[in-house]
């Protein structure tokens, strides 16, 4: 069964959001992260974003978990707030 790890941010501005997508569309992603997927939601009113990675199993989960836990605070998107775990219970693509 896939999962899903599910951050949630305060105080991430229009600002951080663009430096943060420069540098996914220059490729650079974190290493020893196995994720299969990953998708960033941004509310710029609200000031909050919601990052999601998906991964195949177990094993690539706890990988990816321990290696973005240990990121240093300055390579977030903002004040990380909530991690939450999730079992990807159905999911659909166009």
């Amino acid at each position: 069964m896939a999962l899903a790890r599910v951050v949630q941010f305060d105080g991430v501005d229009k600002n951080r959001v663009d430096e943060m997508v420069s540098e996914l569309q220059q490729g650079e992603r974190p290493a020893d992260v196995p994720a299969t997927e990953f998708l960033m939601l941004h509310d710029p009113e609200a000031e909050e974003m919601l990052v999601i990675f998906f991964f195949d199993n177990e094993a690539d989960y706890e990988q990816g978990d321990a290696t973005l836990n240990a990121m240093p605070s300055g390579d977030t998107p903002g004040r990380r707030t909530a991690v939450t775990r999730y079992d990807v219970a159905a999911r659909m693509t166009a």
